[in-house]
């Protein structure tokens, strides 16, 4: 056994090489699961310079300079930051603060409409599938009733840790842009000049997070606005809230969609019944859903992710499991990250 465990050490960490970016890797794991929470708006400042080099990069090609192009960017970035808190946020937070009111009479409801199944449809529903499907949601809905009650507590120390961020995370963002090269250059100054199975690691991983996180962003950003125009013809209420759901669902590939159909349903059954429109909402809900999965993220990610199904689910099983949110958005870079280790791995027989 040993003289086996020797054998494999010795074929797969005899390239100096190999030494470095498996330590690089453990150091950032470790880095990662030590101290993740805290770094969070660090890890937010990366997305969000992700998502504006592109244009940084794009000013440079036309002769801008470095500094002009960052101060152009970031000055957009900025006014779209301050126009989303001071105009979605409040509109956001009263559609929120309505829906809590309603929602006694929205379960209420619903449950109704639910124990009316059996009698419309004995074929199909029984009296004890709905009787253990409404024991399932009193109990949901009892556990998330005492996590915003805990939330509630707590909504002071959040508040003012939300307020610390919203100021830092944009500083970071510009420093970040304004001196890449330098924090770059800090960076591998850690590490040795001969770096050469690192570096193709990192080329393929960078150009596949940042093009990753930019278009994550615009399908959140499409699927969003096409979400809340559908759901205003239809004239669903919180349109604005359920729609910006609906976007961010496509966070979480395959589960996502899956998961908010609960709200949209149950708020277009409170508002419409059975009736037509409630079957329409839900059509064009799936509709939606189906032009994200099979036409706009492949659009958007055919030359980003090269993943199969399976690895997908598995990444985001994995990764949401140890980091939470955060893990479940990087979940796919992360699964990129690993692949692009193991084909880059020297495979010596």
């Amino acid at each position: 056994m040993i003289r086996y465990l020797r054998s494999w050490f010795e074929r797969h960490f005899s390239d100096p090489q190999v030494v470095i970016l498996a330590l690089v890797l453990l150091i950032g794991l470790a880095v990662l699961v030590v101290a993740g929470h805290l770094l969070a708006p660090l890890l937010a400042s990366i997305v969000i310079a992700y998502l504006l080099e592109e244009g940084v990069i794009r000013l440079q090609a036309r002769k801008a300079p470095r500094l002009l192009a960052v101060l152009l960017v970031y000055t957009l970035f900025l006014s779209f930051f301050i126009s989303m808190l001071l105009l979605l946020v409040p509109l956001l937070a009263s559609q929120l603060s309505q829906l809590a009111r309603e929602l006694p009479d929205i379960v209420g409801k619903t449950q109704a409409l639910l124990l009316q199944l059996p009698e419309n449809y004995p074929q199909i529903f029984s009296e004890e599938q709905i009787t253990e499907l409404l024991s399932s949601i009193r109990q949901n809905l009892t556990a998330l009733g005492q996590q915003l009650v805990v939330l509630s507590i707590s909504s002071a120390v959040q508040l003012v840790t939300l307020l610390v961020y919203l100021v830092l995370v944009p500083l970071l963002v510009f420093f970040m842009l304004k001196d890449k090269n330098d924090i770059l250059a800090w960076f591998l100054s850690f590490l040795p000049r001969e770096r050469s199975l690192v570096n193709s690691v990192w080329r393929d991983v960078d150009a596949g997070i940042g093009n990753y996180v930019r278009g994550k962003f615009i399908e959140i950003l499409i699927v969003w606005v096409v979400s809340y125009a559908v759901f205003t013809l239809l004239s669903l209420p919180y349109a604005l809230l359920l729609s910006l759901v609906t976007g961010l669902s496509v966070i979480v590939p395959y589960v996502g969609a899956a998961i908010v159909t609960i709200p949209v349903a149950a708020v277009a059954s409170f508002q419409f019944g059975f009736a037509p429109n409630f079957w329409y909402i839900l059509a064009a809900y799936g509709i939606i859903q189906f032009l994200d999965g099979n036409l706009l993220a492949p659009l958007l990610f055919s030359e980003v992710v090269n993943l199969h199904p399976v690895a997908v689910i598995s990444a985001i099983l994995i990764f949401g499991g140890v980091w939470g949110l955060w893990g479940v958005f990087f979940a796919i870079p992360l699964a990129t990250l690993t692949a692009a280790v193991l084909k880059a791995w020297p495979n010596k027989e």
